[in-house]
């Protein structure tokens, strides 16, 4: 049986990389799943390709968040996954000390308010029935200091913090409210092609990116929705308040360890 059977789900930033495995995974498993995003072109694509609902939203607009809470107010499963790097709207910097306050805002707007917007609906959304879950995609860069992407690491690091506050809260409340964060690593989506290329040196270009990662490869996308469906699912009534980790060992042990 499938897992996600009469369940129904939002997936914000669910046109492309990350979002759409989710949605597609999702959509395999039984669930009815509305895509949540600004890509209306490939947002209503991939909604018409595996039988979904497209929501035009920009995650970190309030007044759109309460259109979606009036057009669907009651929904079994969230995945918080919209979210910017800040290198989209500017190349930098975006370290500590050049970084503007505008370049900082967005990026936490973005990411942060967004996952924020998101999982006060879902508890709303999901308090009728007493029971749902919410999933946050955070990051390994959460967890670990980006002197170049200072913005994006501390959304990320606070995204890591808000899911288990929310847990916690929704456990107090009595509610069977779940809400666990995911933290991908190197992840091989649409933005590290601009890095990547398509020339001769592709393989070595992706090898060198990685070499750090004990595994020596990026993550697909396929493999951060596995996780993803297995919070959504009942095989993790139990788990609230956690974090899993994608990355190939990264954080098992340091890049600057001696040694092998």
């Amino acid at each position: 049986m499938p897992k996600l059977q009469n369940k129904s789900a939002l997936v914000t930033g669910g046109a492309r990389g990350i979002g759409e495995a989710i949605t597609r995974c999702f959509a395999r498993e039984g669930a009815s799943v509305v895509i949540a995003d600004i890509d209306s072109e490939n947002g209503r694509r991939v909604a018409d390709e595996i039988g979904g609902t497209y929501f035009e939203l920009d995650v970190a607009d309030e007044s759109g968040w309460n259109r979606l809470a009036a057009s669907h107010p009651q929904i079994d499963i969230v995945v918080n996954n919209a979210g910017i790097t800040g290198f989209e709207d500017s190349p930098g910097p975006h370290d500590p000390e050049h970084s503007s306050l505008a370049d900082w805002h967005r990026v936490h707007a973005v990411n942060l308010d967004g996952t924020f917007l998101g999982c006060r609906y879902a508890i709303g959304a999901m308090r009728a029935k007493g029971a749902g879950a919410i999933i946050n995609i955070s990051s390994r860069s959460g967890l670990v200091g980006i002197p170049a992407a200072a913005a994006y690491a501390s959304s990320k690091a606070a995204i890591r913090n808000h899911s288990k506050s929310v847990a916690l809260y929704c456990a107090q409340q009595g509610l069977n409210i779940r809400c666990n964060s995911i933290h991908p690593a190197a992840i091989l989506t649409p933005m590290w092609e601009a890095l990547i290329g398509d020339g001769p040196d592709r393989e070595a270009r992706m090898a060198a990116m990685v070499a750090d990662t004990p595994m020596k490869r990026f993550g697909t996308v396929e493999e951060v929705a596995a996780l993803a469906l297995l919070l959504a699912s009942d095989d993790a009534t139990y788990m609230t308040g956690s974090e899993l980790h994608l990355d190939g060992g990264l954080l098992a042990g340091s890049a600057a360890s001696p040694g092998d």
